[in-house]
């Protein structure tokens, strides 16, 4: 199997940066797949479960909204956040997913105070980094 070249960034740090054999990512349109001799594309990222493989490893982030681009056997991702699955706090992504879900679940005509998108953002989040450490176990 051939290789392409993966980068993943944050505004913080270079999470990833090295040579894989391919990479699933959470897409703007649905999860794609990039091997060696991809076609050139742009897509947004979603919040979700990134995985990556080497040779028999797959590895799994946890990845918030932002951009990928894919040409010439290279892979940029520019998202938000990234997580590599041994670093998320399983018991912290459970009490976020729980507070959204109660932030969500209240009457929107009523509870002026809470913005809805962002906690609609932040329950797409813990659940995706629920998913990283679950799938990584």
């Amino acid at each position: 199997m051939g290789t392409l070249y993966l980068e993943i960034v944050t505004p913080e740090k270079v999470v990833v940066s090295q040579e894989v054999n391919s990479v699933v990512a959470p897409g703007s349109l649905g999860e794609f797949g990039v091997l060696e001799g991809h076609v050139p594309f742009l897509t947004g990222i979603e919040p979700g479960a990134l995985r990556y493989t080497t040779g028999t490893t797959t590895e799994y982030l946890s990845v918030t909204n932002g951009f990928a681009e894919v040409s010439e056997n290279k892979v940029s991702i520019l998202v938000d956040a990234a997580e590599k699955a041994g670093e998320i706090d399983l018991e912290r992504a459970r009490k976020a997913m729980e507070r959204a879900r109660e932030r969500l679940a209240k009457d929107r005509a009523k509870a002026t105070d809470i913005d809805f998108s962002r906690a609609e953002l932040a329950l797409k989040r813990a659940i995706a980094r629920i998913r990283v450490v679950e799938k990584r176990n």
